[in-house]
């Protein structure tokens, strides 16, 4: 259950105590409460989509990058408020999914940033930090859209540096902020026709209110909110360090992470590239992250102790695991590519549809199971090419594909492929005699060409455009708009086939979902080949949930 703003006010009345300043203790702990409060939220979260259709995963988005700022804090040495908002910052980063997520992210990093040096939080300070998560969530996108999650971290913000000066008290403070989160939200329809139309706030605005309203429970009373599902787990993708040629020059990987005070992370970066490859520092002067391959993982390490405490030291023999590789997947070790791919997928056949175009990798993932920017790392490290092109295939995880250019060494282009069938025919545009630049060129071309659309059903009574849909209407989503709505899936699919052909289309390709009758496909794909005879016309089982049918017209 929400916590409204009403009962949040009621235990300030009663908490009736006064707190001028907190400690990092008190930060961690909040953050714990609004991590999980949106846990526990994260349903309603998922269900202001903007259509009426099952894919709203912003709540599961954004809860599951907290969680992993949570994983991060827990683990912390010492309670200081910047080791506390840092920890939080670098966990939410590498446990960002989807849009929603990476903005969370980025508005934890200003926090963090706002706090460097500070032992103690008050009013201002707090004000401060709001505002630059604000300034530095605004600066991650390239476009920023008002009537969102951004909007509503923007007034909040300036509602507290503006009230900071006359509001000692804490409480009151965030009391008054979350007042100004949950006006904004209120307002977002207004600023978005797309939610007025849906009857819905913004989902990542909603998911920052609660997260706020549960640090702000923690305030008042002292008690951390407890997650009433306790199976909630956090899925994760298991990383194998692989050695991708039979001759490893350097034969340790090794990681860990220096944590000290005014460290030169490029200084201790020219230290040590000497001593191996794959080399990767990144951090500011309080954290650094090292990943190396070296045959000398102790020279590292004692160059590494000297500028401050070392953790999470993980060294893996890559001689050993190669053996091991070359049993198990002799056929996938190759020479070194000049350009490795990396797509994301969702569907048993649509995957093997990527490995045969010759994708590397291919992560499952896809709407409402958004990977995580850790996740994609994680496959492109496994990944035998110092140029990558990371193919999204879902709007919603463009952002957190990016964020991966500032966590590795590796060159990486993220094409801006936002359907399946962009992804197809961007990994068909792909040529490894042609660099990045090229290759963009290329695969932009190939998006441009294509048209992609989804089959689906409604989840809840709504109105779009003046037409009806009903909870279990068959809806038709063309380039992510509804324009088909009917009670049969095959007239649902003719209908936005009219609309999608015209005198340009040569090819059609549909991969039907898993809940799909295989005899039932191959009706629909027959009568689609007699009707657009001039056209090619080709079936795949994609093995897809959520969508009957993907429909691609190039």
């Amino acid at each position: 259950m929400e916590l409204e703003y009403s009962s949040i006010k009621e235990v300030h009345i009663l908490a009736g105590q006064q707190k001028k300043v907190i400690d990092g203790l008190y930060l961690k702990n909040m953050f714990i409460s609004g991590a999980n409060n949106l846990e526990n939220n994260k349903e309603l979260v998922n269900s202001l989509n903007v259509f009426p259709v099952p894919d709203g995963d912003t709540g599961t988005n954004m809860s599951l990058t907290m969680n992993s700022a949570i994983k991060e804090i827990n683990n912390a040495k010492d309670d200081n408020v910047f080791t506390i908002a840092e920890l939080a910052a670098n966990g939410s980063l590498m446990g960002a999914r989807g849009n929603s997520g990476v903005i969370l992210s980025q508005i934890l990093r200003g926090f963090a940033k706002a706090l460097k040096k500070e032992m103690q939080i008050n009013s201002k300070t707090l004000a401060n930090a709001l505002m630059e998560g604000s300034k530095t969530a605004y600066k991650a996108v390239m476009r920023p859209t008002e009537g969102t999650i951004l909007t509503v971290i923007r007034e909040s913000a300036e509602h507290g540096i503006k009230i900071a000066d006359k509001t000692t008290d804490l409480s009151c403070f965030l009391e008054e902020v979350v007042n100004q989160a949950n006006r904004t939200l209120d307002k977002t329809p207004d600023m978005l026709p797309v939610l007025k139309q849906a009857n819905v706030v913004d989902a990542g605005g909603k998911g920052l209110v609660n997260i706020f309203n549960g640090m702000l429970f923690y305030l008042n009373t002292n008690r951390i909110i407890q997650v009433t599902d306790k199976t909630t787990q956090i899925e994760t993708i298991d990383e194998i360090t692989k050695s991708e040629t039979e001759d490893i020059e350097f034969g340790y990987c090794t990681e860990f992470f220096i944590k000290g005070k005014s460290m030169n992370h490029e200084f201790f970066k020219n230290s040590i590239t000497s001593m191996g490859d794959s080399l990767i520092v990144v951090g500011d002067e309080n954290l650094i992250k090292v990943h190396i391959h070296t045959n000398s993982p102790g020279l590292v390490l004692e160059k590494a102790i000297e500028l401050g405490r070392l953790s999470s030291i993980k060294i893996d023999n890559m001689r050993e695991q190669h053996r091991e590789t070359l049993i198990h997947d002799e056929d996938k070790l190759s020479c070194k590519k000049k350009i490795g791919i990396v797509a994301v997928a969702v569907g048993s056949g649509i995957t093997s549809i990527f490995k045969d175009l010759g994708a590397d990798e291919v992560i499952e993932g896809g709407q409402t199971m958004n990977p995580s920017t850790e996740d994609i790392l994680s496959s492109i490290n496994k990944v035998n090419a110092d140029d990558i092109i990371i193919l999204p295939n879902n709007g919603n995880i463009i952002l957190a594909a990016k964020q991966v250019k500032y966590l590795t060494s590796k060159n990486i282009l993220v094409a801006q492929t936002k359907t399946i069938p962009q992804g197809v025919a961007a990994i068909m545009a792909v040529d490894q005699d042609r660099t990045l630049s090229e290759n963009e060129l290329k695969i932009q071309h190939a998006i441009n060409d294509v048209k992609t659309g989804l089959i689906t059903y409604a989840v809840r009574n709504s109105n779009f455009n003046g037409v009806d849909i009903e909870e279990g209407n068959i809806i038709g989503l063309i380039e992510n708009e509804i324009e088909s709505v009917g009670s049969d899936i095959t007239e649902v699919v003719n209908k936005a086939m009219d609309l999608m052909v015209d005198e340009d289309s040569s090819l059609i390709t549909l991969y039907y979902g898993d809940e799909v009758d295989p005899k039932e496909a191959e009706i629909l794909f027959k009568d689609i080949k007699e009707k657009y005879c001039d056209c090619d016309v080709e079936l795949h089982f994609g093995g897809q949930q959520l969508y009957y049918y993907i429909i691609s017209v190039e």
